[in-house]
């Protein structure tokens, strides 16, 4: 996993802005294996659901910005992702974009290239190499504009139980005014924005359990299946957790400092719960965090009807 699970999952737990410096050197990007998971969902996503996962304020100019990304994405991987010759490719998917313009160079592996080729042409032409960018890496994006402390655009595949189109364009204050325990998180919103859009590279994580089981987890396409019952038999804490996965999100920004402007990038990953707490440790520290959740977070989070059997579960394999 990208996501430090020793560094974020800790008690009490507390909905803050968790901001840390990166490494020198560290990489912001997942170069995608052809047909990986990150890549089918999102190549779904893409061809059916464009319209909820492209999205960008009236008047908002993208360009500098993407420009930056992609910079980014050929310095930190150039043998995944290339510019050159105005053109922006990807060889293991044998598709460039330019000027707009798709091109396809070669079927790629799997026949895939074809296949990106096609879901690319049949977006508008301004939001094809963002397109190649989702298809290219496992992250997702956003502009963050510390100008006006707003997210003005955003190509997001796999929100995590959130609609990004009712974010495009808000205030950061009311972008997270549904999260739970938000105090901390609003009073420093328009500092945190202007801090990222500096000249320094930072990253953070999140974390939740969840019945979901895929990456892309869009409000519209998630079932709304309650917890089983504690006093149904398949509602011991064992079961509920054989039920539930991991989902982590490693998120970083990729400054422009000159525009006050940053690139937001969102990582997700999902792995069975009981998979992730196999290394030692981590179903301890899990089960702490859990127990030292409010009310208020768990309802937000869907987890009042499973935290303590959970925990309970958790601390007997702990």
């Amino acid at each position: 996993m990208s996501f430090d699970f020793d560094a974020a999952v800790t008690a009490p737990f507390r909905m803050q802005p968790g901001l840390r410096r990166l490494a020198p050197g560290a990489r912001q990007l997942t170069p995608l294996s052809p047909g990986s998971r990150h890549q089918r969902e999102k190549l779904a996503v893409l061809s059916a659901f464009a319209h909820q996962a492209l999205l960008a304020r009236d008047g908002f100019d993208p360009s500098p910005a993407l420009q930056a990304l992609a910079t980014h994405a050929a310095r930190e991987h150039p043998a995944q992702f290339r510019l050159d010759d105005h053109a922006a490719s990807s060889p293991a998917l044998g598709v460039a974009v330019r000027y707009g313009e798709v091109e396809q160079r070669a079927a790629g592996r799997f026949g895939l290239g074809d296949e990106v080729a096609r879901c690319l042409r049949a977006l508008a032409p301004e939001w094809r190499l963002p397109g190649l960018l989702s298809l290219a890496f496992a992250e997702d994006f956003a502009i963050v504009d510390a100008r006006d402390a707003t997210i003005p655009w955003l190509a997001v595949c796999l929100p995590s139980h959130w609609a990004p189109e009712h974010k495009v364009g808000r205030h950061f204050a009311e972008v997270h005014a549904p999260v739970a325990d938000n105090a901390l998180l609003l009073a420093a919103g328009e500092r945190l924005m202007a801090l990222v859009a500096g000249p320094e590279r930072w990253e953070r994580f999140v974390w939740t359990v969840t019945r979901h089981p895929r990456l892309h987890a869009h409000p519209d396409r998630v079932e709304r299946e309650p917890w089983p019952d504690a006093a149904a038999p398949d509602g011991a804490p064992g079961a509920i957790a054989a039920a539930c996965w991991f989902r982590s999100e490693r998120q970083t920004f990729v400054p422009l400092p000159a525009r006050r402007q940053a690139v937001f990038t969102i990582h997700v990953e999902l792995q069975p719960l009981a998979q992730v707490v196999v290394v030692p440790g981590r179903a301890r520290r899990l089960a702490d965090a859990l127990a030292s959740m409010s009310d208020a977070v768990l309802e937000y989070r869907k987890l009042a009807g499973a935290r303590d059997r959970l925990v309970q579960w958790l601390r007997s394999v702990a």
